[in-house]
């Protein structure tokens, strides 16, 4: 089996050029995971009403102590704010003033910290179920898919992309909702409280916003640069180590960790880019802050009570707060910007291979089909991974044959001839190009694909087990299957005793990938799960080609029993293990070469008789030996 070649560089360029949608689409399409907790985010919203006065609270309090009692000004006091803010009949002023001061502080941290918590957990609630919605879509997608997109982008797409969007939502969008809500707020406040002293300090706003644009424009292409550099370094790390065995066993450690220190460099650098546009924006502000307290002092000079320059100086360095910690929150929010696109892109890939519409029961319970148990029919299939119609890019050509229920049927063929690509048509891994294949009479398409994989099993010949007990790796999630069917089906294949063997029997846990397990072990473990889940079609994949002779006979042991009764497609390595087999196929270069029993392919003395005859004289393994004769490499 081959992909297509090139798909991988363009998934890469594809990637890269992200970014041309605009902010406010891309969170309205967020809002899709935000809108099942939309009370939660007005009450974060409105929480802002009580907090507000409480923040202002403070300030106020120490203009009236300024003015009042320290200066004397009894003028100044004479607002219904100030009139409140009266110490009662027995209370000394400052003590009264101090009491209010603490009071409102305690309030306001309360309030401040129901706030942030009620707005991380909405952001983790949403985000929860993006990253299930991720999880979902990445598992319904066609094999073809993985043929090019690297595991390590798809990793950082359900892990660290997630937590940005999640990031944004706490630290960003909603804190940017609120902190827009205050800066209005006190500039309002401001204003009632002397018009033409808030003229005079807001006439640096403009500037910022000037810079605050620039510093949009800007900050947003290196985000995107540090996020595809991120998920190349994912891809590169997940690379080298799955392929350490082949790393170390060719020397490959120098070569890799000078493309890693490629990859690491760049990303340093991107980041090194915002970072200079974020102190660039916190220094303008800053300084723009600075300004304004100088303009304060400067025009009030003379006309403005000492409490009021106060006041003017606390709320204007509280209204260049948000501002000052913008370019933390917009570094949050286009870091996420970036994520969001990437996570969409992978959503708004289409499955390949969809379900048929609801009703297929009925359709197949009406139709003509016969009601054999694992009938297998390729009629006229064509099929290419690239998709395309060219003459060259099929891997098969007009290739038809029919399996009966219960026969046993293999495969043999050189390398790329299609043997594989056989397998995965028949799971529907991979969809027909032209013609059909029919399971008990019914199109391979009309049929969901659970209900297809429940009845077709599969034994690779590179046998995957999942972190878990060795009984978990034999039911895999099937609550049907108890203890007593898994062990029989274990028992029938012959792995039932090194199993029992184990420190913990069925409850041993397996290592990554099941290394603690040779390869004898993890092939009867693969035939018990096999066996265990029931199918009436069973698919065995080269499940002898890396099995040394002497675990070879117990495994063919397994085999046997089970095959028992079910309709068998094997690919052979070994032409001594199909002999036995009712029908034998010879496929070269996609096309069905020659069909018959063993006996039937050695008398016309074709390409099975060649095979055949170099695998006996010189012990030869099959694919290479029939490689060796094809026409294609004379």
């Amino acid at each position: 089996m081959s992909a297509p070649q090139g798909t991988g560089l363009n998934a890469i360029l594809e990637e890269e050029s992200l970014g041309k949608a605009v902010d406010r689409v891309l969170l309205g399409r967020l809002w899709a995971w935000v809108e099942p907790y939309k009370g939660r985010v007005a009450l974060t919203i409105l929480m802002v009403v009580p907090m507000f006065p409480l923040e202002l609270a403070p300030a106020w309090i120490v203009k009236t102590g300024i003015d009042q009692v320290m200066l004397g000004d009894e003028a100044s006091g004479t607002g219904m704010l100030d009139a409140l803010l009266r110490a009662p009949e027995g209370w000394a002023p400052l003590v009264w003033l101090a009491s209010l001061f603490l009071v409102v502080s305690i309030s306001s941290s309360v309030l401040t910290y129901a706030h942030m918590l009620l707005m991380v957990a909405t952001g983790q609630a949403a985000m929860r179920d993006l990253r299930r919605e991720v999880f979902d879509h990445i598992q319904g997608l066609h094999l073809g898919f993985f043929d090019t997109y690297p595991v390590g982008r798809l990793v950082t797409r359900a892990t660290s992309d997630v937590e940005h969007v999640a990031e944004m939502f706490s630290q960003g969008l909603v804190a940017l909702v609120t902190d827009i809500l205050k800066m209005i707020g006190f500039a309002v406040v401001l204003f009632a409280v002397n018009a033409k002293l808030a003229l005079w300090t807001f006439a640096v706003v403009p500037f910022l916003v000037v810079a605050a644009v620039v510093f949009r424009l800007k900050v947003r292409e290196a985000f995107r640069s540090t996020r595809v550099l991120l998920a190349r370094i994912n891809a590169t790390i997940q690379e080298t180590v799955t392929g350490m065995k082949v790393v170390q066993l060719f020397t490959r450690e120098a070569r890799n960790l000078r493309d890693f220190e490629d990859l690491n460099g760049a990303h340093r650098d991107a980041w090194h880019k915002s970072i200079w546009y974020d102190s660039a924006l916190f220094s303008v502000v800053e300084l723009a802050s600075g300004i304004t307290v100088a303009v304060v002092i400067w025009a009030s000079t003379g006309w403005a009570t000492a409490g009021v320059i106060y006041l003017f100086i606390n709320y204007m360095r509280r209204f260049f707060m948000p501002l000052r910690d913008l370019s933390a929150k917009y570094s949050v929010m286009q870091s996420s910007m970036a994520s969001i696109e990437r996570i969409l892109q992978l959503l708004d890939t289409e499955p390949a291979i969809r379900d048929p519409e609801p009703g297929w029961e009925r359709h197949v319970a009406g139709s003509s089909a016969p009601a054999a148990r694992g009938e297998i029919e390729f009629d006229h299939v064509w099929f290419s991974y690239s998709g395309a119609d060219g003459e060259g890019a099929w891997v098969l050509r007009d290739v038809s044959f029919k399996v009966a229920p219960g026969e046993k049927v293999a495969f043999v063929g050189a390398t790329g001839a299609g043997k594989t690509t056989v397998i995965n048509l028949l799971t529907r891994l991979y969809e027909v190009s032209r013609g059909r294949i029919l399971l008990d009479g019914v199109d391979l398409r009309e049929i969901p694909q659970a209900e297809l994989r429940r009845r077709v099993g599969m034994v690779l010949q590179d046998v995957f087990l999942f972190s878990g007990s060795v009984a978990d790796n034999l039911a895999l999630g099937r609550e049907d299957l108890d203890r007593n069917a898994i062990r029989t089906a274990a028992t029938a294949v012959e792995a039932d005793r090194f199993i029992m063997a184990l420190p913990d029997g069925y409850e041993t846990e397996v290592r990554e990938r099941g290394t603690n397990f040779s390869t004898g072990q993890r092939q009867l473990l693969s035939f018990a799960r096999a066996l265990a889940h029931g199918a009436d079609v069973l698919v065995l994949d080269e499940a002898t080609s890396s099995i040394d002779t002497e675990t070879e006979a117990m495994v063919q042991r397994g085999i046997h029993v089970l095959m028992e009764g079910k309709t068998s497609l094997v690919i052979a390595h070994r032409l001594s293990t199909i002999e036995d087999v009712d029908r034998i196929y010879v496929l070269d270069r996609g096309e069905l070469a020659e069909s018959g029993s063993h006996a039937e392919l050695l008398e016309i003395d074709g390409l099975y008789a060649n095979l055949r005859r170099l695998q006996v004289a010189g012990d030869v393994p099959g694919e290479l030996a029939l490689f060796a004769d094809s026409p294609a490499t004379s």
